[in-house]
């Protein structure tokens, strides 16, 4: 434990996809569409998927040990593990598979779900531990395995979505915080725009007691409403984050968005007048991945070379609740 006033760096990062992959050409044979047509429309090329053999616990693991490998901490060593995801093995929760599976077995463990935004959130609440002095070192972990909830005869959903992990680990510093600014939000109202909700049928128990039997219903999305929600709420949050960090998007380095869709992506980049090269985008190979998606972009930028030490990062995840919010970070320790 360490006192009150805490700073914060993040000191690794870390992400996994399973090896199977779907491409827009065979995802064309399954669905009415056309590789043009999503490329058009999304940017997506493929998506990575996870087969029977695959679940998310592993993915979150082996994401979590290569973040705690670049930060040479061991697995001994971590004091609070944070699993981002809407889509667990165990309804009850799979952090604490996760954390069983990479051996970090001081560390307390659970999930937390904000869909899309769910790293981002995660990220925020593993600052807040830190900055209060209750951890010193957090694995936050990114996760989602959609491919299980997509209804595959829905073109509209099923081109988006692949599987895949993304993990960073936060530690105590005593002389800097490289969490230099954020903001969330939530809008409850606009649930029906996104939603993977519960549907049951009722079971007579006996005379006058009933209860729901069910399970929830593939993903559903209204694409146009998201679409303008992102672009709207997007650029605002960031801005918003910025000012908190005292800030201007002068200072930006790199924008890390939510890979949700190129189009979004480059409205957001575009209202921030941010140019184009310092957009980090792996849309096309992976797809949509849910919480994963900012971790795992941003972990394939820093072992690429393009994010080093020192790099200040505007982030932004958003989707189903309505949910979003924006993070401003300097890369590394």
């Amino acid at each position: 434990m360490n006192g009150f006033g805490a700073a914060v760096v993040i000191t690794g990062c870390g992400s996994a996809t399973p090896r199977q992959f779907l491409s827009n050409e065979e995802l064309s044979q399954i669905v009415e569409t056309s590789d043009e047509w999503i490329k058009s429309r999304t940017g997506i090329g493929k998506r990575h998927l996870a087969d029977q053999s695959v679940s998310l616990s592993q993915l979150a693991a082996q994401a979590a040990i290569k973040a705690l490998e670049m930060a040479q901490v061991s697995p001994s060593e971590v004091d609070l593990i944070l699993l981002a995801t809407s889509t667990p093995d165990d309804l009850f929760g799979s952090a604490a598979q996760v954390q069983s599976r990479i051996g970090a077995n001081r560390a307390i463990a659970f999930d937390l779900t904000a869909a899309c935004s769910g790293f981002l959130v995660a990220l925020v609440t593993a600052t807040q531990f830190i900055r209060t002095g209750t951890y010193r070192n957090v694995l936050v972990i990114g996760a989602d395995v959609l491919s299980r909830w997509v209804d595959w005869n829905d073109r509209a959903t099923c081109v988006l979505f692949g599987d895949g992990a993304g993990a960073v680990l936060c530690q105590a510093n005593d002389t800097k915080d490289n969490i230099l600014g954020f903001e969330l939000h939530s809008d409850g109202s606009q649930n029906g725009s996104l939603n993977l909700a519960y549907q049951g049928e009722e079971l007579s128990l006996k005379e006058g007691v009933r209860v729901q039997k069910g399970t929830y219903k593939p993903l559903t999305m209204n694409g146009r409403e998201v679409y303008r929600f992102a672009v709207a709420k997007v650029p605002e949050v960031i801005e918003k984050a910025l000012y908190r960090a005292n800030l201007t998007t002068s200072d930006i380095d790199w924008l890390v968005l939510h890979q949700a869709n190129q189009r979004i992506m480059d409205a957001v980049s575009d209202r921030l007048k941010l140019p184009p090269e310092k957009v980090i985008s792996n849309l096309s190979e992976y797809g949509n991945t849910s919480a994963a998606s900012i971790p795992l972009a941003l972990d394939e930028a820093v072992r690429s070379g393009k994010v080093k030490k020192g790099d200040i990062i505007a982030s932004s995840g958003f989707g189903a609740g309505l949910t979003w919010g924006g993070i401003i970070f300097r890369w590394g320790d």
